[in-house]
């Protein structure tokens, strides 16, 4: 349910040591989505995958917005808060999507040898000069759940705003994809929603509850005192309690244990009202080459403990 090279953030050559992207990188260094392509901050899986698994979309005050919980607090998203935390200033009244004459017809001038008309072109139709753009919004900001050389129509049109500066929503447009990704059922995906925008949301979470845990123990502090007789947390713990889940976990597997075995595990049976909150780290921004260019892979998914 996770792309570990989606939703990364763009290498923009700040050096311009890449002679043939000069000019196009220097461009998007400027460019008003720059901190959608280049802020980096690592991405907790668990925290990802119960937002999106507890999400809805709901209208307040005759807005729509999706609202999700992490850690049983609520986390809201929707085009002005997108607009916000990733310092978009979108125009609220602008087109989130280009006309399909006018994307065509950009294709054209940028000599793009695909099929235009098709669903999606692959970049590499593209000349050297126009290419490294595509390849940045595929692995920077599109909905795509695999694959980065193909460019949906929705991302072509905002390539073709981008290119000839015009007025363009973009948080109404990752809203939209937002959306459309909790529609998503079958048994492809078992019902479960492709854990869309990692990095985003993050970043939202970041801003709505600074003091989110995140980790627990020494991965949090280095200073973390170990608890003791072998439980995995402090009995002062804020923490949701394991051990009656743990407890049932084995009930469970094992069964009731006879007399006899009750005295071997009382030690290991008591207590264990302890530890810290969090979820961890699933990645810390690392970085990956590319044809055109480097990315730098700040969000991908990983395996929690």
């Amino acid at each position: 349910m996770s792309e570990p090279r989606h939703n990364m953030i763009a290498y923009l050559d700040p050096e311009g040591k890449l002679d043939e992207y000069k000019k196009i990188t220097q461009w998007l260094r400027e460019l008003w989505i720059n901190k959608d392509v280049t802020f980096s901050t690592p991405v907790y899986k668990s925290l990802i995958k119960e937002l999106w698994n507890s999400a809805n979309v709901i209208e307040v005050d005759g807005k729509e917005l999706i609202q999700g919980h992490v850690n049983k607090l609520n986390v809201d998203v929707s085009p002005d808060i997108l607009s916000s935390v990733l310092e978009l200033q979108d125009d609220v009244n602008a087109q989130d999507s280009i006309p399909i004459m006018c994307t065509r017809g950009c294709l054209l001038r940028m000599k793009c040898t695909c099929d235009i008309f098709a669903s999606q072109i692959n970049k590499a139709g593209l000349p050297l000069r126009y290419k490294f753009l595509p390849h940045v919004l595929i692995q920077c900001i599109s909905k795509s759940h695999a694959g980065y050389d193909m460019v949906g129509n929705d991302l072509v049109g905002l390539m073709v705003a981008l290119v000839l500066n015009k007025p363009f929503n973009i948080s109404k447009f990752i809203f939209a994809n937002m959306k459309e990704n909790l529609r998503r059922t079958g048994s492809r995906t078992s019902g479960n929603k492709f854990w869309m925008y990692p990095r985003f949301l993050q970043m939202i979470m970041n801003v709505q509850h600074p003091n989110l845990p995140k980790m627990f123990g020494a991965l949090d502090n280095k200073e973390y005192v170990a608890p003791t007789d072998d439980k995995w947390r402090h009995n002062n713990s804020q923490s949701d309690d394991e051990e009656p889940k743990l407890q049932k976990m084995m009930k469970d597997k094992f069964g009731h244990k006879s007399d006899s075995s009750d005295s071997d595990s009382d030690s290991d049976d008591e207590g264990g009202d302890g530890g810290d909150a969090g979820a961890t780290v699933a990645s810390a921004p690392g970085a990956t080459s590319a044809s055109a260019a480097s990315t730098t892979g700040a969000s991908s998914v990983g395996g929690d403990a």
